[in-house]
């Protein structure tokens, strides 16, 4: 869908202007993958109109194949406005136009599956299950498990405004236990299952995935993977600029590395980075620091890590030595 970022903060009634953005939790996962180095296709639907072009056109332009995206004559691209706010504060508003979209019409009949399926990591969103009772279905047929299936991620990324019915936390838990690597924030396992008591009391609400990675907002990720003990990793020093889209930005990062078949401390910690890199810019999809840079700083000892301060601009490696140094 298309976001409209807001041109000053404030209340959606005051705000006089937005400037157009990509928007979308799977394309901004796609889009980021692709910027790191990595071959990623989304598999949407959108609009036959200006919008739908823009998005198409957008997110090819970040290296994602987006030749299974059909456009619906029938139907207008999703739009969503914002204000400038972070998400977990009170003041912030999002005002969704997706009902009846081009894309809350996906169903299986319509989306390319032999497509989705290719790849050898399929990413998954709540966010899709919530926008139509097809939606629901075609997810409940991307997760069944089947001899070949890929490893499939899920970001539960829980959004009450998008449910038509108070069905839809049982929806997602459903869906995770049906995923291989699955992403939660520990304040979106207590407001969607009333889950409390930190990461150890969400895995045992999700023993089945294979992967774990329980968010834990400014403080890291805890991140559980089969009978091994739990792995933790604080998060990063960030002069936050903009906190929207960082949570597709970690489980980008997450996924790069598992693609890499790095370390579950390496993996969490590009999630992390992934993410600085997203929280320091103004909008929703930020490109990611370059490998050998992300790679540099994620070898760093504990010390060298929890010294880092990155603000905007810190993605250029020119700047690497500098930061890995902060006293």
């Amino acid at each position: 869908m298309v976001t409209f970022l807001p041109s000053r903060p404030g209340r959606l009634a005051d705000v006089p202007s937005f400037d157009r953005a990509i928007g979308g939790a799977e394309s901004n996962v796609a889009c980021v993958l692709a910027a790191a180095g990595h071959t990623a296709r989304w598999v949407g639907r959108v609009g036959a109109d200006g919008f739908g072009d823009h998005l198409v056109e957008r997110i090819a332009a970040y290296g994602v194949d987006v030749t299974s995206v059909p456009r619906d004559p029938a139907r207008p691209t999703g739009v969503y406005f914002r204000t400038a706010g972070d998400r977990g504060t009170g003041a912030h508003e999002v005002a969704y136009y997706r009902a009846g979209s081009a894309a809350s019409a996906m169903s299986a009949a319509n989306v390319d599956l032999a497509a989705v399926r290719a790849g050898r990591v399929l990413h998954l969103s709540g966010i899709t299950a919530a926008l139509s009772d097809d939606c629901r279905a075609l997810l409940d047929e991307l997760t069944e498990p089947r001899p070949g299936r890929p490893l499939l991620s899920f970001d539960v990324n829980h959004r009450p405004g998008l449910w038509r019915t108070a069905g839809g936390p049982l929806v997602l838990l459903d869906l995770a236990r049906r995923a291989d690597v699955v992403f939660v924030g520990e304040d979106e396992a207590a407001e969607a299952w009333g889950v409390t008591g930190g990461p150890e009391a969400v895995r045992e609400a999700l023993p089945e995935p294979g992967v774990l990675v329980v968010k834990q907002g400014a403080r890291g990720a805890t991140a559980f993977e089969g009978r091994r003990p739990p792995a933790f990793q604080p998060a990063l020093h960030v002069a936050v600029v903009a906190a929207t889209g960082a949570g597709d930005a970690f489980a980008a990062g997450f996924l790069s590395g598992t693609l890499r078949g790095l370390p579950l401390k390496s993996r969490l910690r590009h999630g992390h980075l992934f993410a600085a890199a997203a929280l320091t810019a103004s909008g929703d999809l930020t490109a990611p620091p370059a490998r050998d840079h992300a790679d540099r700083l994620t070898a760093l000892d504990d010390s060298a890590w929890g010294r880092l301060r990155l603000g905007p601009g810190w993605t250029q490696a020119a700047a690497a030595e500098e930061e890995a140094n902060t006293p």
